[in-house]
């Protein structure tokens, strides 16, 4: 098996296990397991169950069931996943399901139970005692065990038994002869879910196909329809390659059969055979010379061969040693650092207005020492507009654009270190406190970057009023820093480590869950811009808003106070004498306005930092491969959903509601 080939397993096998872990809603012993409703939502996506319906899809379940405790593991889910992708899955389905003992034969009585248990009570009964069946199994006396190939062969033939058996059913007279509604319910029995809504609706006007039938339809007749039905791959064959080569792209029933016999060695179809296809195609119309469109109406789209498994990731030997390499890495690294840095630069001038309004309000001190600027956070910022102009609400901008490209950065890859670090890589999943710790830990880290930069940044923030009212001497960025040293630069860091720690332990588990629990993330729904938005800012509010009391205690550390103002020694100190002057509400001072600032803020990082990355991915980067190597959800969808049907067609050959009619239990006192 070829390197590419090894790579296209695994990425199956990691399908399978995304798709059995999405589903599996049964927990026991530290296992999961899906029940039928899991299965059935799993193999069979977007399914209507109408033509095919949810008992029969059950059948499938009963053979992934190897155990028979009503439950499948996810060893079930593979090997049935890999069962259907064989070429003879319908076969093997089938014979699984009659081989109820799993001895790998199936007896006469199991063939003759399991089918009897699943046909509807209104069939024409079956004859198990029929010279067709003996040539295979032998007498009832003296039958022997039927092998898969045998039994295979044996279901092929079936139903052109069952088409005998009930055409001499209809016919007492022995005539030769069936009504139109007679023969309607034979082709329905043995063949409905293989026909197309018009064949079905059309039915019954196959006793006009010749002249002086007398309204009758003929076993000839029957028999016709039905290798048509049974060969219907080959007849959209030769329809196509008539089509492709004629002028007017129509062709006559001539055109047609001479196709036909080019294309195989033997006669496939007979005269008959091909008035049958040229008559249910052009039923609604008088001409003889018909094309693609005409015949599309005798072919019923839900039957499709699946040619190829669905597109995985397939790992491309060269690209990943070109990934792996230390450039590529340092390259791919400093690209998602750009990223980050612009897309946090967008979020935190989108809302730093807000930020400085909360900054204003959590400095400003209890009337106990004489001043309330500031009513309210609307209060402010009309203040802010009024005495400082519209330039005044960007003041210390600068610092935080500084600061949010190793924040987010940091933040981020920590996150996602952790968080890969901690994840069971069995199931791909990970526990709930372990997603907080992952947040934690990428709170902790940030804050050596953060510390200094918020320090600066508050401190600029606060300059406008203090200006305004005690005539301090307006100074820049850098003199701050000059004049706070190393040491002042980290004032009041194990306050923004308590307030940066809680809130990435809240906000990124909050996140990952609104993605996964809300939107529906996942293989098969990638979500929008306007659900990134929602998911961001909706993360962003209890992660901002339980962790105000930490950010006030942070901004009265990290503001120089003025004379006459309380000064807090502390993180403790600062809490208790908050508490004691101001009263318990002081911790929530901001808080709406922090919810404000933090919620849209986060929103909108993350959904410039999704827009960006697919509008300019990096050349070989994961982002950049993946539009060609994974197949887009709806055709995952209907892929599923095919292979299923697929699976089915050799059980729904035996009768379209094979499997829907189950044998009524016995009451007690009763005789069989």
């Amino acid at each position: 098996m070829s390197t590419k080939e090894t790579a296209a397993q695994q990425g199956l096998s990691e399908q399978y296990r995304r798709l059995f872990y999405k589903h599996a809603s049964v927990e026991k012993e530290n296992e999961r397991y899906m029940t039928e409703d899991d299965f059935l939502t799993a193999i069979a996506p977007g399914e209507d169950f109408k033509k095919i319906q949810r008992e029969q899809f059950g059948l499938l379940y009963k053979v992934a069931d190897k155990s028979k405790k009503g439950l499948v593991s996810f060893q079930d889910f593979v090997i049935f996943q890999n069962l259907l992708s064989k070429p003879d899955a319908e076969y093997e389905i089938a014979f699984r399901l009659f081989d109820v003992n799993g001895t790998g034969k199936v007896t006469f009585d199991q063939f003759k139970n399991v089918l009897s248990s699943n046909m509807p009570k209104d069939v024409v009964a079956f004859d198990f005692d029929c010279d067709w069946l003996k040539l295979y199994i032998g007498t009832k006396e003296g039958h022997h065990e039927l092998s898969y190939e045998e039994f295979s062969q044996l279901l092929k033939g079936l139903q052109g038994e069952r088409l005998r058996q009930e055409f001499k059913h209809y016919d007492k007279q022995q005539s030769g002869y069936i009504e139109p509604e007679q023969f309607q319910r034979i082709i329905l029995d043995i063949a409905k879910h293989k026909l197309s809504d018009h064949v079905i609706d059309h039915l019954p006007t196959l006793c006009n196909l010749y002249a002086g039938g007398g309204n009758k339809i003929t076993f000839s007749n029957v028999v016709a329809f039905h290798n048509v039905i049974r060969n219907i791959d080959m007849v959209e064959f030769v329809i196509k390659r008539a089509v492709e080569t004629s002028p007017t792209k129509k062709i006559t029933k001539a055109d047609f059969l001479n196709h036909a016999a080019q294309i195989s060695r033997y006669t496939v179809f007979t005269p008959m055979e091909a008035d049958v296809i040229f008559h249910f195609a052009g039923v609604d119309g008088a001409s003889g010379t018909l094309g693609l469109e005409d015949f599309g109406k005798i072919l019923d789209p839900r039957w499709t061969h699946p040619e190829s498994e669905p597109a995985v990731p397939v790992v491309d030997t060269e690209k990943v040693n070109k990934k792996g390499s230390l450039l590529f890495e340092i390259a791919e690294n400093a690209y998602s650092f750009v990223l980050g840095s612009i897309a946090g630069a967008v979020g935190a001038t989108a809302v730093y207005p807000i930020d400085l309004v909360k900054t204003r309000m959590q400095n400003q001190r209890s009337k106990v020492v004489g001043e309330l600027l500031y009513k309210n956070s609307f209060d402010c910022f009309r203040k802010v507009i009024k005495n400082e102009g519209f330039a005044g609400l960007y003041r210390g901008l600068g610092p935080q654009l500084v600061g949010v490209a190793p924040e987010k950065a940091i933040k981020l890859t920590v996150n996602d270190f952790v968080r890969n670090k901690l994840t069971n890589k069995e199931t791909g999943e990970i526990q709930f406190y372990k997603e907080m710790i992952a947040g934690g830990a990428a709170g902790g880290s940030q804050v050596v970057f953060t510390n200094p930069l918020e320090i600066v940044k508050i401190r600029l923030q606060i300059q406008g009023e203090q200006a305004k009212n005690s005539g301090a001497p307006r100074r820049s960025a850098i003199w701050i820093v000059k004049h706070l040293g190393i040491v002042g630069l980290y004032k009041g860091a194990s306050a923004c480590l308590l307030r940066d720690v809680p809130f990435s332990a809240i906000y990124f588990p909050a996140y990952a869950h609104l993605k996964r629990d809300m939107f529906k993330e996942g293989p098969d729904h990638k979500l929008t811009i306007s659900e990134l938005l929602m998911a961001g800012a909706i993360a962003g509010m209890p992660a901002a808003y339980f962790t105000t009391p930490a950010d006030v205690i942070k901004t009265r550390l990290q503001v120089e106070a003025r004379s006459g103002q309380t000064t807090y020694h502390g993180i403790t100190d600062a809490a208790r004498k908050i508490m004691k002057e101001e009263g318990f509400k002081a911790f929530f001072k901001g808080g709406p306005a922090r919810i404000l600032r933090s919620s849209p803020q986060f929103g909108v990082t993350l959904t410039v930092y999704e827009i960006l990355q697919q509008s300019f991915p990096l050349p070989g980067s994961r982002v950049a491969q993946q539009p060609s190597t994974t197949a887009k959800p709806d055709q995952e969808k209907s892929f599923g959903s095919l292979r299923s049907r697929n699976a089915l067609k050799m059980l729904l050959d035996l009768d379209y509601r094979f499997g829907v009619y189950k044998v009524p239990q016995q009451l007690p006192g009763t005789k069989a």
